[in-house]
């Protein structure tokens, strides 16, 4: 159920983000905008008050929110996908792996 929620964080920070760039031309869009980052946050909160670390939650939700806000903007609004942007999102990706992957031997340690 975790994952479930963070999941829905992660969208509803995306849908906010990209509706930052639609609020520009169409103020209207700043209502998604509240909405989005109200809804993302609140369930990032409650993913925290069901126990995943802080480190993996977070880390997730931003390195995912980063990518697909990236990718997304490039389809949406034509924004250029450089070799460098893409790999800077692999990078961001591959990182919060890392932190995910040291926080599970960590918490294995701590246990044993």
């Amino acid at each position: 159920m975790n994952w479930l929620l963070l999941a829905v964080a992660i969208a509803s920070e995306v849908s906010a983000s990209l509706s930052l760039q639609a609020a520009v031309e169409q103020p209207a869009w700043y209502a998604v905008v509240a909405a989005g980052y109200l809804a993302s946050f609140a369930l990032l909160s409650l993913v925290l008050r069901r126990g995943m670390p802080l480190g993996v939650a977070y880390g997730i939700w931003s390195a995912l929110g980063v990518a697909n806000t990236a990718v997304l903007a490039t389809l949406l609004f034509g924004e250029a996908m450089t070799v460098w942007k893409a790999a800077g999102i692999a990078l961001v990706i591959l990182g919060v792996l890392t932190v995910e992957l040291g926080s599970r031997g960590s918490h294995r340690s701590e246990t044993a």
